[in-house]
């Protein structure tokens, strides 16, 4: 047990930029692979299709990236859970915390599945899809929801070992099922010209042998917490933790993205062309509160690092990039016009993803919903309507809203680590 435990990572003592390195660079990497679902599906129908599958694909896959996105953040709520108790080094507690997870998250996937699959038709029809591309979104958005249970399992699995500490697991899994996406794709939409459910059934497939690789790897790891499957039960006080922390984060999430899906659809109304804190929760459970803030100075440092170089590839490279996914000028052209102005958003985020982890971290996520509400119904969709609407509008006006947003979360969380200071000072 003690020689397997160390390939997790602890957070409560060492470097923090050694452990934030480690832990964090798989994770950011899982991310990356698992947003690169869409862009690879973008991709291949891009080189293989035509506008209206572009289309169709396009706010299809943002759909299902935001249903994606939401369950990760509710699963949030289990990783700090279980981080907090891994610091506190109680596996027992660890083990009734993934026993509840796995059944709340099995009942919340066959809701989801449902609901899903009967308002198809409603959420097309909500984000303003061309008319050119409706049928083919909701046959996109119908084939990816029968796979939500598999999303829901990967998620799962994810939030457990990045709990213990272990983000490469996940990123091995999220990599092999990028791999066998982009085989899918080019057999099914490339071979057999299955177009937009190709693409579609291309990406449940590949998720499915993720979970079914991570369910035999995990069968052979020997984890730092005491579970059995006996303890696949509610457990009223860690569901009551998970909740407290999971469902404020995932209100957050939903409201971003469905600020971004507005977004989305507005563009979607201009044309067919146009729209072509894990380290914190196990320093928090070890009552290390000083280490987990230097582990978010460290975190933002590190990530703005990272941004700046993002920020001039969008800026100045947002043609080539956006060549990649389709051989058409004017959807390059639009594209291109889009990043320039959502660059800038790739140093600032760093900021504000960071101090959301903090807090996310520490269990206090009522400041996080309260943030990505404001944001997303007070700043983001305001400002992108408003935009749409001047004599001069673009893309690239658009896209700033994006980067306007999160200075005013920034801010916030500025206020809400005064007052935290504050109230600790006390």
């Amino acid at each position: 047990m003690e020689k397997e435990a160390k390939k997790e990572i602890s957070f409560v003592e060492g470097s923090i930029f050694k452990s934030l390195i480690r832990f964090a660079v798989p994770v950011l990497g899982a991310l990356i692979l698992q947003a690169a679902y869409g862009a690879v599906d973008l991709l291949v129908v891009g080189q293989f299709g035509d506008a209206t599958s572009i289309s169709a694909v396009g706010t299809g896959s943002s759909f299902m990236q935001m249903v994606t996105f939401v369950i990760t953040s509710l699963a949030m709520g289990s990783t700090v859970v279980i981080g907090q108790h891994i610091g506190e080094r109680k596996p027992e507690k660890a083990g009734d915390a993934v026993g509840t997870t796995i059944l709340l998250f099995a009942i919340i996937g066959v809701v989801i599945t449902v609901l899903l699959e009967l308002l198809a038709g409603n959420i097309v029809s909500m984000l303003q899809v061309p008319a050119e591309s409706v049928d083919k979104a909701i046959l996109y958005i119908r084939i990816c929801s029968a796979g939500v249970l598999v999303i829901i399992a990967y998620n799962v699995i994810s939030s457990i070992l990045r709990g213990i500490g272990n983000a490469n697991l996940p990123f091995l899994f999220v990599g092999i099922a990028c791999v066998v996406n982009i085989v899918g794709d080019l057999l099914l939409v490339g071979a057999f010209k299955l177009d937009v459910a190709g693409a579609a059934l291309a990406t449940i497939f590949a998720q499915l042998v993720s979970v079914v690789i991570s369910l035999a790897v995990l069968r052979r790891q020997k984890l730092p917490i005491s579970f059995s499957f006996s303890q696949c039960k509610i457990y009223g006080d860690e569901l009551k933790r998970i909740l407290n922390v999971g469902v404020p984060i995932a209100l957050q999430e939903t409201m971003v993205q469905i600020s971004f899906l507005v977004v989305n659809s507005i563009v979607n109304h201009m044309g067919l062309m146009e729209s072509a804190g894990y380290g914190v929760a196990q320093n928090i459970g070890a009552g290390k509160k000083e280490r987990a803030f230097r582990g978010l100075l460290t975190a933002m440092g590190t990530g703005m690092g990272v941004g700046t170089l993002l920020f001039l590839t969008g800026f100045f490279g947002g043609g080539i990039l956006s060549a990649a996914f389709t051989s058409d000028p004017e959807v390059i052209v639009q594209s291109a016009d889009y990043l320039r102005g959502l660059s800038a958003d790739c140093i600032l985020t760093c900021v504000l993803f960071s101090s959301i982890g903090y807090f996310n971290g520490r269990g206090k996520s009522i400041p996080v919903m309260i943030q990505g509400i404001s944001s997303a119904f007070c700043i983001r969709i305001p400002l992108s309507i408003y935009f749409s609407r001047l004599p001069s509008a673009s893309l690239t006006l658009i896209g700033l809203a994006t980067p306007i947003t999160t200075v005013y979360g920034i801010l916030f969380f500025i206020i809400c680590f005064a007052l935290l200071k504050k109230k600790e000072n006390k």
